[in-house]
C-alpha cells in the first residue's frame, strides 16, 4: 500500500517531466526542429488538425523547415495556419512544398525564450509539488486509519520528499540544458 503511493508519485513526476520536455522542444533554439510546429493546427475540411498529422515536416538545412501537405488542396490553409501562429514565421510556397526559413534569433528574442523556458520549469515544479502534497495526504490518511504503522508512514514520507527533490533537480537540469541551447549562437 505504501509502495503504491510511491509508485504513483514517481509516475506523476515522470509525466510532469515529459510535459516539460514537450514544452521545451517547442521553444526555438538556433537550429530548426520539426517540434517547433507541433502546436500548429490547420483547418482541415472543417476539423482543427495538428500539422504533423496532415503533412510531412522535414529539416533540410539547420535554418530551414519544409512542410509538404499530403493533400495538395490544403496548401493555402496550411500556409495560413503557419503564418497566423504566434511563432513569427514567414512561410513561402514553392510548388507542392512550403519552405519556412528561420531567421537568426536576436539577443533579445533569445532572452525571451530563456524566460519562457524558466516559466515552463516553474510550472513543472508546481505540478511536482502538487503530486507530493497528494502523496503526503494519502500517507497521512493511512496513518490515521491505522492501515500502516507510524514508523512506516514516516519512512514513506521521507522517501517521497527525496523523490520530489530528485524530480526538482531533473527539472533544473532540463531547463539549464535548454537555456544553454537557446543562448548558443
Amino acid at each position: 500500500m505504501l509502495e503504491d503511493v510511491q509508485k504513483e508519485l514517481i509516475s506523476s513526476i515522470a509525466k510532469a517531466h515529459d510535459a516539460l520536455r514537450r514544452d521545451l522542444a517547442k521553444l526555438r533554439a538556433g537550429r530548426a526542429s520539426p517540434q517547433l510546429l507541433d502546436a500548429i493546427r490547420v483547418d482541415y475540411y472543417g476539423t482543427s488538425t495538428p500539422l504533423a498529422k496532415m503533412a510531412n515536416i522535414s529539416v533540410p538545412e539547420p535554418r530551414l523547415l519544409t512542410v509538404k501537405p499530403w493533400d495538395k488542396s490544403q496548401m493555402k490553409a496550411t500556409e495560413k495556419a503557419i503564418r497566423e501562429s504566434d511563432l513569427g514565421l514567414n512561410p513561402q510556397t514553392d510548388g507542392d512544398i512550403i519552405r519556412i526559413p528561420l531567421p537568426p534569433l536576436t539577443e533579445e528574442r533569445r532572452k525571451d525564450f530563456v524566460k519562457i523556458a524558466k516559466k515552463y520549469g516553474e510550472e513543472c515544479k508546481v505540478t511536482i509539488r502538487k503530486a507530493r502534497h497528494e502523496a503526503l495526504d494519502m500517507l497521512s490518511e493511512m496513518d490515521s486509519a491505522g492501515d500502516a504503522s507510524e514508523d512506516d508512514v514516516e519512512r514513506a514520507k521521507k522517501k517521497a520528499e527525496e523523490t520530489v527533490a530528485e524530480g526538482g533537480k531533473m527539472v533544473d537540469t532540463l531547463v539549464a540544458s535548454k537555456e544553454k541551447d537557446i543562448l548558443e549562437v
